[in-house]
């Protein structure tokens, strides 16, 4: 049997994570809340794991969340997927913390509700099988608490939108790398381009005639 190792690299939250599976089994793996220094830290904890995190796939968080931790996951890696012929693909945050909550809590529907940006929240809803449900948007938090129906809810928001909801039950999960088996075979992107969840806040100027 050829062995089969994926790398994992999830750095688009608060937290920075690496994980290296080798036919499905973790091999080995590292967490950390950052909060800032994703650049610095993401390098040294892939050169860490065995064989230096050598694989044939690498699996990268997309997003949405820090636009920096995206981008610094994203490049390392296609350039570490350049340097070693090896395939990527990517997967949601969101389709991430709402795995690892039906992991902790069975299956059952989940909606997830992470911090966006200028005062917004990611929200998003997930099925019992890990589908979507509702479609990623970044909404004001009254506006997301509204959408928002599922009874469990999971993510950095959730405790608040529950308790402006008045009814429900949290889940306080934060991406991690090492829980990549729990994400349903779907959630794999081919396409490893970012996912922001918003449009730029830069706009182009308007040409006038």
């Amino acid at each position: 049997m050829i062995s089969q190792r994926t790398l994992v690299i999830d750095s688009a939250s608060e937290a920075c994570s690496v994980a290296l599976f080798e036919n499905g089994k973790l091999v080995a793996g590292e967490f950390r809340v950052l909060g800032r220094g994703h650049a610095e830290a993401l390098v040294p904890m892939i050169s860490a794991l065995p064989g230096r995190g050598r694989a044939t796939r690498i699996a990268v968080a997309l997003g949405p969340g820090s636009f920096t931790g995206v981008r610094v996951g994203l490049a390392a890696a296609r350039a570490l997927a350049l340097a070693w012929g090896a395939k990527t693909c990517g997967y949601s945050t969101l389709a991430m913390i709402a795995a690892m909550a039906r992991g902790e809590a069975g299956a059952q529907p989940v909606g997830v509700a992470v911090t966006g940006g200028h005062g917004e929240w990611f929200v998003e809803g997930f099925d019992a099988q890990g589908a979507t449900t509702r479609a990623l948007a970044s909404l004001p938090p009254e506006q997301a608490t509204a959408v928002t129906a599922e009874a469990l809810v999971a993510g950095s928001q959730a405790r608040s939108l529950v308790h402006a909801r008045g009814t429900g039950r949290t889940i306080d999960v934060m991406p991690d790398a090492r829980a990549f088996p729990l994400l349903p075979a779907g959630a794999l992107l081919e396409d490893d381009r970012p996912l922001y969840g918003r449009a730029p806040d830069a706009k182009l100027p308007t040409r006038t005639t």
